[in-house]
């Protein structure tokens, strides 16, 4: 099992139950599947092993825990040299407030999404940590106002 074309369409429920429900039971997976549990666990193992699922985890209401800001920052780099990327890709491991980044194509180099506990402490990074990291050009920011979808994962029909 290396690529989608080996999957069938056991799989494919399998991959699609557990995206949407990571904490279902294997009994109720297999209900939903059409399998008996011990040849649904079997699967969900092989693709596990396979790298088709590659975690399980908590879906957090920041808001509640007291991050009630985030925004998105448009990162533009002096140099994008490989080791210049890999650079700032370290860097920014290292950075909580961080919370997902891409590398991406366009108008900026990286597209950073941050969590904040307020608009100050996020400014504070911008400002000071972001803005000022070596080989960084230009920041611009957009405060995320309301999310109308958080879906992550794939479209799997």
């Amino acid at each position: 099992m290396n690529s989608a074309d080996d999957l069938d369409t056991i799989d494919w429920k399998i991959l699609k139950e557990l995206q949407r429900e990571g904490r279902i039971s294997n009994v109720e997976l297999s209900s939903r599947v059409g399998l008996s549990p011990p040849p649904t666990l079997r699967r969900v193992q092989a693709l596990e092993k396979a790298g088709f699922i590659t975690g399980y985890r908590a879906q957090l209401d920041g808001e509640k825990l007291g991050y009630g800001a985030q925004v998105v920052a448009l990162v533009g780099l002096k140099s994008q040299a490989e080791h210049e990327m890999k650079e700032f890709e370290r860097r920014v491991a290292g950075w909580p407030i961080v919370r997902e980044c891409y590398a991406v194509s366009g108008v900026a180099d990286f597209m950073l999404k941050c969590a904040g506990r307020d608009l100050q402490s996020i400014q504070s990074f911008v400002l000071g940590a972001l803005s000022k990291a070596p080989n960084v050009e230009s920041v611009k920011t957009s405060l995320i106002l309301h999310v109308a979808k958080d879906e992550p994962g794939v479209p799997l029909v």
